[in-house]
């Protein structure tokens, strides 16, 4: 099935609905560390908050993000794991028993893949699709608290876990949009856990975080503690809305309040309020700064409301010793650490991507922290779990459905491979 070639490269498509974004990565065979040796990136169309509405756009927009990477990296790329996003996406608590057999059976890989499908059947609605199943913990006769019970003796073995899905309709188009873009998806990954992937540390999982990744439809919410992945949630609204408010509040084109957005909003108060002024077409247009500042307040105290509900339903608003990592290109905006420190009542930083070598332009700032960490959890190979999973449940639709199951715990290092 793999070819030579995937065993050299790693490819994150982060299939936005303002814009996709390409990482390629080339992995060193002593290190197994991926090195970025191509980057691209394109407008999208055809999508709305995160859903594919018309097929063509997105295809579209892969097929030119990825035609600029594989032009920097020399490399042809047909395989990629990619994003999913929208407020389909959530997060459901799931526990499941199993009976093991003999008392001096070892708990193996065959028994978790079984205790996961256990415990997510009739868990989760037939129209979705299970993304990814994170253990909490485990029981083993008894004995509570267990992370990894592979290699232990036991004849019943219990799960506690987080189930992570999505529409299945919706992750059957963004395959298809891939697919149409003669790219065959390895894994698909919610975007803010793949931001994660990219910008958290081990010390901050273990403590208690939170990853807000603000896109341009949507601002994702993940909750990290105990090592685990504890909760994620998906907020329809994003930095377009902002653009978009700014355009009816100023009586201008959506050209021009974009780049009265990205030039000049600001999230943070500030000292003078002299008219701006902007240059589009040849032609100079000037807006009153209190007006634009009045105008951007509104809708991102509108937007966090929105991430503090999420928090709450986590049950951890205000309780992240690690506080908050800022992800998305929306969080680029002027003041915003300190916008939303104050209405989150947390710690909160811009969160750097690690985990990779290479220097290309541009691949720290936030909005590309998706596609790196997308590229990291397919350069760990997720998606080898895919034909595992296949043939334990002897059916291809549950194989596919649980093709990025196991990404997570890789990157929290509890399965060794």
């Amino acid at each position: 099935m793999h070819m030579q070639e995937n065993s050299r490269y790693a490819v994150g498509i982060d299939i936005g609905t303002t814009t996709v974004r390409c990482v390629v990565g080339h992995i060193d065979a002593a290190t197994g560390i991926p090195t970025i040796v191509g980057v691209g990136k394109s407008p999208n169309s055809g999508m709305r908050k995160g859903t594919v509405v018309n097929l063509n756009g997105p295809a579209h927009a892969i097929d030119a993000a990825l035609g600029e990477a594989e032009r920097m990296s020399g490399y042809e790329v047909n395989q990629a794991t990619i994003s999913v996003n929208g407020s389909h996406i959530i997060s459901t608590k799931a526990d499941g028993m199993i009976a093991v057999g003999m008392a001096n059976h070892e708990i193996n890989e065959d028994d978790l893949m079984r205790i996961e499908e256990v415990a997510t059947t009739g868990k989760v609605p037939a129209n979705r699709e299970v993304l990814e199943v994170v253990p909490h913990s485990y029981t083993l006769d008894g004995q509570g608290n267990i992370k990894d019970p592979v290699g232990m003796n036991g004849t019943r073995l219990e799960i506690s876990a987080n189930v992570i899905s999505a529409m299945a309709p919706y992750v059957v188009n963004l395959r298809k949009a891939s697919e149409m873009a003669t790219v065959i998806p390895n894994g698909v990954v919610p975007s803010v856990l793949a931001s994660a992937k990219a910008v958290l540390s081990e010390s901050q999982i273990e403590s208690g975080v939170a990853v807000i990744d603000m896109g341009g439809a949507t601002t994702s919410v993940a909750v990290f503690e105990e090592g685990d992945l504890q909760y994620v949630g998906v907020v329809p609204l994003g930095g377009s809305n902002v653009t978009n408010d700014l355009a009816i509040g100023l009586k201008t084109d959506p050209e021009i309040a974009e780049k009265v957005k990205v030039g000049h909003a600001s999230a943070a108060p500030r000292k003078q309020t002299e008219g701006i002024s902007i240059k589009h077409e040849k032609e100079v247009f000037t807006f009153d700064a209190s007006e634009i500042d009045e105008i951007v307040e509104a809708r991102l105290e509108e937007i966090f409301e929105a991430v503090q509900k999420e928090l709450k339903k986590a049950g951890r608003a205000g309780q992240l010793p690690s506080g908050v990592v800022l992800t998305g290109g929306a969080s680029q905006m002027k003041g915003m650490t300190e916008f939303a420190k104050t209405q989150l009542g947390l710690a909160v930083r811009i969160g750097k991507s690690s985990g990779y070598g290479g220097v290309a332009d541009n691949i720290d700032k936030p909005e590309y922290a998706t596609a790196v960490g997308l590229m990291l959890i397919d350069a760990e190979g997720g998606h080898g779990k895919a034909a595992a999973h296949q043939k334990a449940h002897g059916k291809a639709g549950a194989g596919v459905a649980k093709a990025a199951s196991g990404f997570l715990s890789d990157f929290l290092g509890r399965f060794k491979a």
